[in-house]
């Protein structure tokens, strides 16, 4: 199975590549347009220079069965489109595009072609939070912040805050029938956006703050008098009068831990079932995050 990997930055050398290069009867061919990037990362994976390619036309010549999309988001709608109209079922990092239109684009060509493509959420994999899933959910609360990173609204709601979006999407019990946004931008820059999703019986709370002080990424679920806790991905606590820590195992990789893994062989396995997968829903979470662009530009106006 000749599997592509176009981008080969962190997200790609610390979570991807690690899991596609020991799977079983997967061909790796790796693209960059950096010739030392290229070089050291294949020489590290032991990829024969055959598999290497500066070139896209060069990988797209080699009649991939998949590929994997690591590389800038301002690229993406380029590279996507080429593989997609090449017939090449796609995996994309989040986010698809930061314009709406372009993301939208995308989704149709991919079904006019009927050929998979699939946004990289991997929360939705992670342990941690998938076992959220089967808890009481009556109020969530997703915190994800980070030091001394303001940034432009759209870049940071789209490259960053489309995780909160979307796993809070992931884990609310019904249909949401309101939404809201709060948000503090200064000099352009945003420094903290809180999104809430409402419906019957439940609240759902997103919240980024770029100036926290603090490296963190919190999921409480709570309802019926009980609650779970995920820090970090990794810890799972549970609250019923006294508390029950379950940590991350030592030898646990940690793509395992974010749910990278499960997604990767996910989208491999539906590859090679031929099964077509569909990007609609994540699309959703592009349209809701570029509601809180909107907002929040309106906001800083």
């Amino acid at each position: 199975m000749k599997v592509g990997c176009i981008g080969l930055g962190d997200i790609a050398r610390k979570a991807y590549l690690p899991v596609l290069a020991f799977q079983p009867g997967i061909e790796p061919h790796l693209h960059t347009r950096t010739p030392a990037t290229l070089t050291r990362v294949a020489d590290g994976l032991r990829v024969p220079p055959a598999q290497r390619h500066a070139d896209l036309d060069a990988l797209l010549a080699q009649d991939l069965d998949a590929a994997f999309v690591h590389a800038p988001t301002e690229v993406h709608p380029e590279i996507v489109t080429r593989l997609l109209r090449a017939g090449v079922p796609t995996y994309v990092d989040k986010p698809l595009a930061y314009e709406l239109a372009d993301s939208e684009r995308l989704v149709t060509l991919a079904e006019e072609r009927n050929t998979s493509l699939a946004v990289g959420f991997n929360r939705r994999h992670a342990p941690g939070y998938t076992q959220c899933a089967e808890h009481p959910r009556e109020l969530i609360l997703l915190q994800k912040n980070r030091i001394g990173l303001p940034e432009e609204p759209r870049t940071m709601i789209l490259d960053d805050f489309i995780h909160v979006v979307d796993t809070l999407r992931f884990l609310v019990p019904g249909e949401v029938d309101d939404i809201t946004v709060r948000a503090r931008v200064r000099d352009g820059l945003l420094h903290h956006v809180v999104l809430q999703l409402a419906g019957d019986g439940f609240t759902a709370l997103g919240v980024m703050n770029r100036l926290s002080g603090s490296a963190e990424e919190i999921l409480e679920v709570s309802g019926q008098d009980t609650k779970r806790q995920v820090v970090n991905l990794a810890e799972v606590i549970d609250h019923k009068g006294q508390p029950t820590v379950r940590r991350r195992g030592d030898w646990v990789p940690v793509a395992r831990q974010r749910g990278i893994e499960q997604a990767v062989l996910a989208f491999l396995d539906a590859v090679r079932a031929g099964k077509v997968l569909s990007a609609r829903d994540a699309l959703l979470t592009h349209e809701l995050c570029e509601r809180v662009v909107r907002e929040v530009q309106e906001r800083s106006a």
